[in-house]
This record gives structure tokens, sequence and C-alpha cells, in this order.
């Protein structure tokens, strides 16, 4: 089986944004996507907005942009185009992980064959998807270079995790989770981890299988945190949570960016890009779902390192690709939410200053989503931490 790869120029981005429709009055997911974007694009599928699973998700995406700014800029434009007619009918736009209360059980799935054919092949575990994400596509200028940057991108998923945790609450509780929605998305049986292949022929044998068996039915069905967007050209990273604010969007774009930029560049000077053992990437994950930026990783065979060093290392080691790139400002948004908090962080901090309220919550994602940036209360409680990683149901 022959999956062409429709090679992209180097580094070139797209971002793809899900979010939320919420009722302002009860702060519930509601539907409302079928009927605005029949409003924005009355003759047809909107250029840059989108339907998703749900009914109450548009999903907003760019165009190829050369840098994160103008990535950024672009989401800019489409949220401006999709608010009035949200605000008509009552609905604000915000985007987590998760929502804080709603139950999954009350939302519509959009009608379109490709999600009904999901719902049936998977049941309960595709109509409890009321997750939300944000994917980051990066072009490839080949298969064998994408390949390979998956296998290296793949040692850098509890890094994205952990800083763009954002999905505590499930149904109106606290899942003791700094990521659920990682959890959750799991369920699929191909989705998650990417399976490490050594090159474009063993991907498309790969593929072959999946599909001769009928596992899925095209490749478009395998859901990895990070995976090959032959159509595209890229490597495309989905592993982040949901983030709240565009200054986040822009911090993981860049460091997206800047990731695949250094191994574009090692791979051309002959090196050979490093393969992670997949139990040292599964249990890393689980790491940073479970402790988010309180995390300890493993590093090597037997060490341990927290997360927060490796994220601040890391943004110092990529500035001299940022600097290329012109995106510095949006990496050094790493160090703001690794001073100020995560997502998860912060919501945690709204609901324990309002005594447990996650109206409160799903009013401060509203707040940072008009913001574009993160708000921070007066006081952000410092995590319980031991031993690296934080306590059992603590605020971590």
């Amino acid at each position: 089986m022959q999956i062409p790869f429709h090679s992209s120029p180097s580094s070139s981005l797209g971002i793809e944004w899900e979010l939320q429709l919420v009722d302002r009055d009860t702060r519930q997911l509601t539907s409302g996507a079928a009927e605005i974007l029949r409003e924005l694009a009355p003759d047809g599928e909107h250029a840059t907005a989108k339907h998703e699973l749900l009914q109450s998700t548009v999903e907003i995406i760019t165009g190829v942009c050369s840098t994160v700014r103008e990535a950024t800029a672009d989401l800019a434009a489409t949220i401006a185009l999709v608010q009035p007619f949200a605000t008509a009918r009552g609905l604000g736009l915000m985007c987590a992980g998760t929502h804080p209360v709603t139950h999954w059980q009350t939302q519509q799935i959009s009608v379109n064959p490709r999600y009904a054919k999901l719902v049936d092949d998977m049941q309960w575990l595709a109509r409890r998807l009321q997750i939300f994400g944000v994917h980051v596509h990066v072009g490839v200028r080949s298969p064998d270079k994408a390949m390979a940057m998956v296998n290296a991108l793949s040692a850098y998923i509890p890094h994205f995790l952990a800083l763009t945790a954002s999905s505590p609450y499930w149904k109106g509780g606290d899942t003791g989770l700094a990521s659920a929605r990682s959890k959750i998305f799991e369920g699929l049986p191909t989705a998650g981890l990417p399976q490490q292949l050594t090159d474009w022929a063993e991907f498309e044998g790969y593929m072959a299988t999946l599909i001769r068996t009928g596992t899925i039915e095209s490749i478009k069905e395998v859901w990895w945190d990070i995976r090959p967007h032959p159509t595209y050209g890229t490597v495309e990273l989905r592993i982040a949570d949901g983030l709240p604010t565009i200054a986040e969007v822009g911090m993981v774009a860049a460091l997206s960016q800047c990731l695949v930029d250094t191994f574009d560049r090692e791979i051309d000077k002959g090196y050979t890009l490093p393969v992670p053992k997949r139990w040292v990437l599964q249990e890393n994950k689980w790491r940073a779902a479970r402790y988010g930026l309180s995390a300890d990783i493993i590093v090597g065979e037997d060490g341990v390192r927290p997360v927060r060093a490796a994220l601040r290392e890391l943004a110092q080691d990529l500035r001299p690709a940022a600097e290329r790139l012109g995106c510095l400002e949006e990496l050094a948004m790493i160090d703001r939410v690794l001073d100020g908090g995560a997502s998860y962080q912060r919501q945690r901090a709204v609901a324990a200053a309002s005594g447990g309220d996650l109206s409160a919550v799903v009013d401060s994602l509203l707040e940072e989503f008009e913001a574009g940036s993160p708000i921070y209360l007066p006081v952000h409680p410092p995590a319980a931490v031991v031993g690296g990683q934080g306590v059992a149901g603590a605020s971590t």
C-alpha cells in the first residue's frame, strides 16, 4: 500500500483549536455549532471554522502559515467572525480539555456520516468524547523525516501534556488528575502513544495491515498523540489539552515548531534522531496526566527529573531555533506558565477561592478566553509536593 506524502516547506505551521459553546446563564455546554456555521457560511463549509463531534463545539483552523504570530492572528480573525453569532444566542466561547460540569450524556452528536459511524463503531467510548484539544501541524519535507520526528518528538509528550493540562474536572467532580482528557481519549483503540516505526515503508505496511484486518477504514482513524499527516505533509502534535487562551496556543505552536525545526537540521547534518523506550513514554505520559507540572519524569534507565526543570532547560535550548523562526516571545510563555500555573492549577485555585463552586471555574475560563492570556488570582498557592510529585488530593 502506497501512501503519498505531500511534502511541505520546512517548518510551515497550521493550528486547530477546538472551542466550547457555553450558555452564559447555565454555564453548560450547549448546542449551537450547526446554526452558527450555517450563518457564517450559508453557501457551504467555512474555510476556517468547522464542525466537530459535538454540536456544542466549533473547531477553528488556520491556513498554512510561516510563523506562530501569523497563525495566532489567523485564529483571532476567525474568532472575531464566530463570536458575534455565538453572542447572539447567549453563548460564550471558551476552551479547556474538559468542561468542568456538563455531563456528556446531555450532548448532541453533529449530523455527519463520519461521526455517526464513529459512534456506531465505538459506542460508549465515542459518546463520552466530550473533550477538547489543540493540534499543531509543522511542515516536513520528506516522509522518512516525518517518521524519525514522530519517534523523537514522543519523548516530549510529558512536557507538552504537563504544560497544557487543563482538564482536572469531569461531570462536576475533581478527577485528581491534571489531564483527564488524555486518559479519556486513550480509550479509543487507535489513540494514544504513536507506534514506533522505522521509516515510511514500515508506516505504509502498518496502515495496510490495519485496513486489511478491518481495524480502520482509512488512516484518518489513527489518532496518535503525534502522527504523520501525509495529506498536509506535516507532523501533527495532538497531545495538548484544550487551552483557554490564545497566548498559550501560541506557546504550544512555538514549542512544536522549534522542536521540528531543530530535528530537521539535525537530520540534515547526518545525525540519527533518538527513539525513546516505549515503557518510559507510557510511564512519563501517565505522570504528566496525573501530576502535571509537579511530575517527576523518567530520564535514562533509572533516573528521574522534575518536568518543570526539563521544560525550563528545553525552552532555553530552543532559543536559537525561536530566534530563527521569529517566535521568541511565544516560546517565553513557557516560563510564565511555569511561574504562574498551568490551566489545571488556575482552575483549582478558582474553585478553592469560591468554596468549590465550579460555575466560577467556567466563568474564569470564559474570562481568560476573552482576555487572551492567563489570569491569575492575587495569591496562587504553591502545590503540595512530596518527592517532586503532588500529594494525592492536593491542588497540583
